[in-house]
């Protein structure tokens, strides 16, 4: 196995472990439940996404793909940017709890975006069809 191929998988492990993660974190804000404020709960998600963007990082330096270089891996910067905004705005910052629960669905539909991005490698990801029907 290459390099780049275990780093691939470690990346992909983390992408999946997150998402569960923060649709778990999301159910327990919606129940209002105080295990939300769990030290574990909030720290465990630091850590898989430190390796998370370790291994993002180390792919794109392995294979030469850089954001503002490559528009798909722009697409997933920027993706990941507003993925971030939203989930701080579900869990923690927004001020009502219909707020966090929009804010939790948003966030979870950006996610799925980023990843068909991902397997498109098209800066449209799952809009790419919608785009080309319009005749962009």
């Amino acid at each position: 196995m290459t390099t780049y191929l275990l780093v691939k998988y470690v990346h992909v492990t983390t992408v999946v472990l997150s998402l569960t993660g923060f649709f778990l974190r999301g159910i327990l804000m919606m129940r209002e439940s105080p295990l939300l404020g769990a030290r574990w709960i909030k720290v465990l998600p630091h850590v898989n996404d430190t390796v998370l963007l370790a291994a993002a990082l180390s792919m794109a330096a392995m294979s030469g793909q850089y954001p503002f270089v490559v528009d798909w891996v722009t697409a997933k910067v920027l993706g990941v940017i507003a993925y971030i905004i939203l989930g701080a705005l579900a869990l923690r910052d927004a001020s009502t709890r219909q707020m966090r629960v929009v804010c939790w669905l948003a966030s979870m539909a950006v996610f799925g975006w980023i990843v068909s991005v991902a397997l498109s490698r098209q800066a449209a990801g799952f809009f790419a069809p919608l785009l080309q029907a319009a005749g962009y």
